[in-house]
Order: C-alpha cells, then sequence, then structure tokens
C-alpha cells in the first residue's frame, strides 16, 4: 500500500506540472489579458495612450506572449511555486494563497450541506427505483432524474429565485446577509448574522442538491439492479430472508462499493466552489472569485485556483482508489 502511495505521488507530480503548462499557455493565449481589460475605458476615453498600457503589461511581466515569452513566463512562475509562492493576485491584490484561504470556506460549507444531503436523498431513492422496476414509482424517479441531469444550472436558478424569492417573497435572492441590516457586536447580534446567512444560503443549496441527485440516482438505480441479478441474492431469497434483509443487508453493501469512485469528485468540489451557482447567487465563494479572475485575466490567481484544484483530484482519486480497495478486498492495487 505504502509503494503504491508513493508511486501514484510521483506520477501525479508530473500531470500537475503539464496540467500547469496548458492551463498557463491557454490564459497566456486569451484574446485579452488583465492590463487590457482595467484601463480599456481609459484607453478609450484618452485618458491613457498604447504607450502607457504597454509599461504596464511590462510591469506585469505580460509583455511578451510569444512562444519564448511564455515558456519563459511559466517558467518564473515555477520557480516561486517551488518556493511556496502562489504570487500575488493583479485584481485582488493579495496573495493568491490568502485570496483563496479567506475564500473558500462558504463554498464548503455549501458543499459539505449539498452533498449530505444529495446522498441521504439519491440512494435510496435508487435502490427504491431499483426495487420497483418498471413501476410508477420507478417512472417518477426517472422522470425527475432527466429534469435534473438536463436543466442548465443558471436556468434552473432562475426559475428558483423567481419563483421563491420574487413571486412568493420566502427568501432572499442573493448575497450572504441582508446589506441594509446592521448586526450588533453581541451574541444575540451573531446568531441573528448568522441566522440570515443560513437563511440566504437555503436556494443555492436547493439548486445545488437538485441538480447533482440525478446522477447519482442512476448510478445507484443501475448498481443496484445488477447486484439484484446476482446468484447469492437469489440464494438469500431462497433462504427465507424478507425482503428488506436482502437489500438493505445483502445487496446495499455491494452497491456501495462502485459508489466509493465517486470520491475522486467530491473533494475538489468540497473546496473548488460551484463557480455559476455562487455567480448567479452572487455569493462570495471561492467559485465566484475564480470566475471574476477569470474574466479579467488574473494569471497569478487563475494558476493557483487551478493547481489547487488539481491537487485535490489527485489527492481525491487516490484516495477513491484507496477506499475502494477497503470496501471490496477482492481488489488489490499495485505496487
Amino acid at each position: 500500500m505504502i509503494k503504491y502511495i508513493v508511486k501514484r505521488l510521483c506520477i501525479s507530480v508530473f500531470v500537475l506540472l503539464g496540467v500547469s503548462l496548458i492551463i498557463y499557455t491557454m490564459i497566456r493565449l486569451m484574446p485579452s489579458d488583465y492590463i487590457d481589460n482595467k484601463y480599456s475605458e481609459q484607453l478609450k476615453m484618452g485618458q491613457m495612450d498604447q504607450e502607457d498600457i504597454d509599461n504596464f503589461k511590462k510591469m506585469y511581466g505580460i509583455d511578451d506572449n510569444s512562444f519564448k515569452g511564455i515558456v519563459g513566463g511559466y517558467f518564473k512562475w515555477i520557480g516561486r511555486l517551488c518556493k511556496g509562492d502562489l504570487g500575488n493576485s493583479f485584481k485582488y491584490e493579495k496573495p493568491v494563497a490568502q485570496v483563496i484561504t479567506e475564500n473558500m470556506w462558504i463554498s464548503f460549507a455549501i458543499a459539505v450541506v449539498a452533498t449530505i444531503l444529495q446522498f441521504l436523498i439519491a440512494i435510496p431513492l435508487g435502490i427504491s427505483s431499483a426495487t420497483h422496476q418498471y413501476s410508477i414509482r420507478d417512472y417518477l424517479v426517472t422522470i425527475f432524474t432527466m429534469i435534473g441531469i438536463s436543466l442548465p444550472t443558471y436556468f434552473f436558478a432562475a426559475i428558483v429565485i423567481k419563483v421563491f424569492a420574487v413571486n412568493l417573497g420566502w427568501l432572499p435572492p442573493s448575497g450572504l446577509i441582508y446589506p441594509t441590516k446592521n448586526y450588533m457586536d453581541t451574541f444575540a447580534g451573531s446568531l441573528e448574522k448568522f441566522g440570515d446567512i443560513v437563511t440566504h444560503l437555503i436556494l443555492p443549496v436547493f439548486v445545488s442538491v437538485i441538480l447533482s441527485i440525478g446522477g447519482l440516482m442512476r448510478y445507484t438505480r443501475t448498481n443496484t439492479l445488477e447486484v439484484l441479478g446476482a446468484d447469492y441474492i437469489r440464494t438469500a431469497r431462497a433462504k427465507g430472508l424478507s425482503e428488506s434483509k436482502v437489500i438493505y443487508k445483502h445487496a446495499f453493501r455491494n452497491t456501495m462499493i462502485p459508489l466509493a469512485t465517486l470520491l475522486a469528485g467530491i473533494l475538489p468540489s468540497l473546496f473548488g466552489g460551484m463557480m455559476i451557482t455562487e455567480q448567479v447567487f452572487d455569493i462570495p465563494g471561492i467559485g465566484n472569485i475564480a470566475y471574476k479572475a477569470l474574466r479579467e485575466g488574473d494569471i497569478p490567481f487563475v494558476m493557483g485556483y487551478n493547481m489547487f484544484l488539481a491537487i485535490l483530484t489527485v489527492i481525491g482519486t487516490l484516495f477513491s482508489d484507496i477506499m475502494y480497495s477497503i470496501v471490496d478486498p477482492r481488489v488489490k492495487l499495485g505496487k
């Protein structure tokens, strides 16, 4: 096991280098950069000339977009990364690591709650659908699943805001707190602020759960149907075991084995934020922050953020492989 982990980590270093090179090259080849976006209005109004723009680009190190300039810029970034320095964000004017640390926890809270609810809802529905195959229940679950898979995030979020925030007025449409409220610096004020934050996060969590449970439900249903057709399930039924014991004691345990592979994607999603959802609901999470940085060509932040996600993905994949070998002793990890 130790040899396998060390080997995977060594391979991951080369994978991360390849990912970072591709991302850096794509960002540098974007049609506009941070300086162009920041000073476009001043340039149009004649308050600045092209020489001023070129000087700013040289100061930020993004003046040369030739092959040599991109490669040189990449190796400068790698050199700082090896020293533990992700650089300073152009847009937020802070160290990239600080921006990520300050803004990822609200995204983490949303993702944790959404993931827990996703598993609590999707797995029972998937099992229920499989055990009642071709029934009305199965068809209803399938329709619900297809709706969740098919709807774009921004479209469904807009409908949710229109219905629950605008028409009914039950919940706030965006943000984390009410901007016009003054919260007292007391325990009661902190409690009131926390309650308002929870209220503001109900709709984003609802949208995330509805749009994510579809795939997991279908996955659980398919795995359950495969397990229910196995010989040991027929043997258990032949022994006179109740249907609930057959399903939840024997079938469910083996249904969970393939679900262990889903752990690879959970870790980056927990800390990486939900870019579209956070943008629609104007939540200052790491996903929304990253979207604004990408739109304005903030190279240091985009590189740091994507490397952060890449590292989490590598760790998640490794953790998924280890968990798969634990839940299924027949699987042996290679040395």
